[in-house]
């Protein structure tokens, strides 16, 4: 499996943390175990769409599937990783890959509540589209966050409707707008996932979403940059000149992630700025820095 380090624990960041989100919610180390629900995306089967983004390769984000395994399995592999370094670790259990509230209700809460099941598991994270919240969906969830530590986390990318309808996201900006106020009414912790230097986007652009994110109801939000990876319409489009993506150099986009960290309202949580594709599938743009290494560069420019 593939596992994200999350540690709960006060940072001395110059802007609030998931670690500083998380350490307001649980004592001691809190980790996410990613969970591979089996789920599709409605913008592949059928439901809503096909092809899916412009730019996804699930491998790229999520490259060890669940391989046929178990919630339960899935998360005992997870635990058993990290248990010699950190033996007294809790954890919250992801679904990550695709659309993770995209399947009938009786299944989705099985899945859910198996994962609660498992010993050391303190809540769930859920990954998802912002047209995949029904309100029955909505109401189970609410009452699962009565007894344990719930979050959903809608993948918005941006805020204008010309960049989604390019990307073949088939969704809409009100539709993000709407889903997070309507979990966010319930007392379920809300994310938001945006995509920095979409095809067609700008500065400007980037930003505008930036300011619609504070005029929400948001906990945490996650940015990363555009990345071309293989096997996607995107880079299809990358070779032949029409991608038409905005040029990041590590300093151009640490410049970006200072006004963005300079706009953002303080109370949201940010989890990370960048993302790392396996390099075999990474076409653009290579950087050579891990995650870590940028988020340094980062934390030292805006210390100046």
């Amino acid at each position: 499996m593939h596992y994200f380090s999350t540690v709960s624990a006060a940072s001395d960041f110059p802007y609030r943390t998931f670690g500083d989100f998380l350490s307001e919610r649980f004592v001691g180390k809190i980790q996410k175990i990613t969970i591979d629900g089996g789920f599709s995306c409605p913008n592949r089967d059928g439901t809503i769409g096909r092809g899916g983004c412009i730019y996804c390769n699930n491998s790229s984000f999520s490259p060890d599937k669940g391989g046929g395994k178990s919630i339960a399995e899935q998360i005992e592999n997870g635990k058993n990783f990290f248990a010699g370094k950190y033996p007294h670790m809790r954890y919250l259990a992801y679904f990550q890959s695709y659309t993770g509230t995209h399947a009938p209700l009786g299944t989705l809460m099985k899945l859910y509540s198996e994962a609660l099941k498992q010993p050391k598991i303190d809540g769930i994270i859920i990954g998802t589209r912002p047209d995949c919240m029904p309100a029955e969906l909505l109401r189970e969830l609410s009452e699962m966050r009565k007894n344990t530590f719930v979050m959903v986390e809608y993948g918005a990318e941006s805020f204008h409707d010309s960049t989604l309808s390019r990307i073949n996201r088939c969704h809409t900006a009100s539709q993000t707008i709407d889903a997070v106020e309507r979990t966010k009414a319930t007392g379920i912790e809300t994310g938001l996932h945006l995509i920095n230097g979409l095809p067609g986007e700008d500065e400007s652009m980037i930003m505008d979403s930036v300011r619609i994110i504070n005029s929400l109801p948001v906990d945490v939000v996650k940015f990363h940059q555009m990345q071309v990876v293989k096997g996607t319409r995107l880079a299809a489009m990358w070779q032949r000149g029409e991608a038409d993506l905005m040029e990041f150099t590590v300093d151009d986009y640490i410049a970006l992630c200072v006004k963005i960290v300079k706009s953002l309202r303080r109370d949201i949580a940010i989890e990370r700025f960048v993302s790392q594709s396996p390099a075999d599938m990474l076409i653009h743009p290579k950087w050579g820095l891990k995650n870590y290494e940028f988020t340094n560069k980062l934390n030292n420019a805006l210390r100046k």
